[in-house]
């Protein structure tokens, strides 16, 4: 028989990235007293990742709980990137209902539309809290009407249309249901999430079910698997069954070993508990994402959708170059074996297969930015390792024909910059779709285009649009194949030999194109120290120094002047490498080289292509 809870609430809290909800759930736990009056808390508390708090993004998905009047509400920070929309359909099978964040300048975005359509799909209640307004632009009525229109887009129905409206500032710590009425803190929206989001219901009496939705890794207890308790009760030392829905060959008893609920921004070990919990398992070490724990009386995996598939791969290898094992910590195969298995702990969306080379491993992942992530980790963490340019994942139908994947692009640029835009998405196969006039004189344009189009396109984007453009993609579908696209119009300048770098040398390569390095750096043959200015690789000595006579002194290298070198993050660098082209990541360095080091060999292998 089924039973409501309602002392707990499950909710998650989606949005497009940069709307403010992580701040938001910073406020819900400072005024619901989870931390003392006078504790220093950072700021964007759950950002926990070295890299979520610099790009100010969210990656993973954040488990939290407060208490309210006596109910407990568990939050979930989801992420708003479409990289990651891995993690946001999966939490969405945790929760009751959802609070939609939208910026009150900015109104819906296209994540917005994306995090929504997950959760109309599942019939999830919404909150729509309309953050920011106390920007001085903020137009939040006019938003309200925006959102409105989106869910008729998106199909609503009416029970969903009819959702109460929160209007919120999380930086003054505020929210109010009435625009017109200022509020001084957060409960508005607390005593909302009591009122419209369901509690959760199961049958406490009959066997255990418990679907894991989220896969958390720790180095003392191993894997931590995060899930929401949907009937019977779980306790410490139950004997579970591990089954799946999409592998029904799975069937494993285990244990229980330990037990956890959230309390604020920490686990706290509990002996058991009951239907509606979030909670988390330790000490099973074959734990997966989508398997369902059930009692052995009662042996029912919960369904759940797969998750979407990757459509961009690149191959991490082993760095040969002749600078490689100076800089990296870890730096062998096995180093990067463990390292990118490892990773598959906790990324559901990344893929790892080994291929013909014992040094080299195929990474596919949702998006350019999904896998940058993980170099950006790897080599902070002291790994050394070459990886070269993304390409897609291609499928095929039962014909044979060859589909890619094509992406959404929505496009928001102030007007003057439209035209160049279209011209150079046009050049990558992107096909308008729509354009409209936006907010304040821009203009917004959608395309669909093949994902490799978009591969190397964002450096260029900001360029063109000196900085004021905003691009967001996002998955639409398989399509047959656009045909050849041509990346890169300009070609490299190659390090002629190995040594270091010298302003002479440098001065002279200047005048061929744009350096990426100065003086005193270490260059090896066949490395790629700059970008020409026609369409061909130019080599260049640049260790090269001035021979010294009677009447030439050394001192006159002084006047020669270098412009500054163009310094690529590693963003640019992966967008920069072409197919012949590897990117060599150190902890220290970023080197773009040839995937063949010595000249003679690279003009043999471009004839033999030809």
């Amino acid at each position: 028989m089924n039973q409501k809870r309602e002392d707990v609430r499950n909710v998650a809290i989606i949005a497009h990235v940069d709307h403010g909800k992580t701040t938001l759930v910073d406020e819900l736990l400072k005024q619901s007293g989870v931390f003392r009056e006078n504790q220093e808390v950072a700021e964007r508390v759950m950002d926990s990742n070295a890299i979520e708090r610099e790009r100010g993004i969210t990656i993973l998905a954040k488990n939290t709980a407060v208490m309210y009047n006596g109910v407990k509400i568990n939050i979930i920070d989801t992420p708003g990137h479409a990289d990651f929309g891995g993690e946001v359909e999966r939490v969405l099978k945790m929760v009751n209902g959802v609070i939609l964040v939208v910026d009150a300048f900015e109104g819906p975005m296209p994540q917005t539309r994306f995090v929504l359509r997950k959760a109309l799909e599942l019939q999830l209640p919404v909150i729509v809290c309309i953050n920011k307004i106390d920007r001085p632009e903020a137009r939040p009525l006019a938003v309200v009407d925006d959102v409105l229109e989106l869910f008729l887009e998106l199909d609503a129905n009416d029970e969903q249309l009819d959702c109460p409206f929160v209007f919120a500032s999380a930086k003054n710590g505020s929210a109010t249901t009435n625009i017109t009425v200022k509020n001084k803190d957060m409960k508005p929206l607390f005593d909302t999430i009591i009122d419209y989001i369901p509690a959760p219901e199961g049958d406490p009496d009959v066997g255990t079910q418990l679907l894991i939705s989220t896969i958390d890794y720790n180095e003392y207890v191993g894997r931590i698997g995060v899930g929401k308790v949907d009937n019977g009760k779980i306790s410490v030392n139950q004997e579970v069954v591990i089954v799946n829905h999409h592998d029904p060959d799975k069937q494993k008893k285990v244990r229980v070993s330990k037990l956890y609920e959230f309390d604020g921004l920490n686990k706290v070990e509990v002996k058991e508990a009951g239907i509606g919990s979030i909670v988390a398992i330790s000490g099973i070490a074959d734990l997966h994402i989508g398997d369902t724990l059930c009692s052995p009386e009662n042996v029912v995996p919960i369904p759940f959708q797969k998750i979407s598939e990757p459509t961009i791969a690149m191959h991490f290898m082993v760095n040969d170059s002749p600078l490689a094992g100076k800089e990296g910590k870890y730096i062998t195969s096995r180093h990067l074996r463990d390292r990118l298995f490892r990773e598959l702990n906790t990324d559901v969306s990344l893929r790892v297969e080994e291929t013909d080379s014992t040094d080299s491993f195929k990474v596919s992942g949702r998006g350019e930015l999904h896998l940058s992530v993980l170099i950006e980790n790897m080599r902070r963490e002291g790994y050394e390792f070459a990886v070269s340019k993304a390409e897609v994942l291609y499928h095929y139908d039962e014909k044979g024909h060859k589909l890619e994947p094509i992406e959404q692009v929505f496009i928001d640029v102030p007007e003057e910059f439209a035209g160049n835009v279209i011209e150079k998405l046009g050049q990558r196969k992107g096909e308008l779709v729509n354009m409209t006039p936006g907010n304040g004189g821009t203009t917004r344009l959608e395309f669909l285009i093949p994902s490799r189009g978009l591969i190397g396109y964002r450096g260029e984007f900001l360029t063109d649009t000196k900085g004021n453009g905003v691009m967001n993609t996002l998955f639409d579908s398989y399509g047959p194949y656009k045909g050849d696209i041509h990346y890169r119009s300009l070609g490299s300048l190659i390090a002629f030999e190995a040594g270091e770098a010298i302003t002479y040398g440098l001065f002279n390569a200047q005048e061929r194109g744009t350096l990426f390095i100065g003086p005193g750096e270490k260059v090896y043959a066949g490395m790629v120290i700059g970008q020409t200015g026609r369409s061909e690789d130019i080599e260049v000595n640049v260790c090269k120094t001035k021979k010294l006579t009677n009447t030439r002194s050394s001192s006159a290298d002084e006047a020669l002047r270098l412009s500054p070198p163009k310094i690529l993050s590693l963003e640019q660098a992966l967008d920069f490498i072409d197919t012949d082209e590897l990117l060599e990541v150190t902890p220290t360095s970023l080197r773009i080289r040839k995937k063949i080091l010595d000249h003679t060999m690279r003009k043999r292998a471009s004839f033999q292509g030809k």
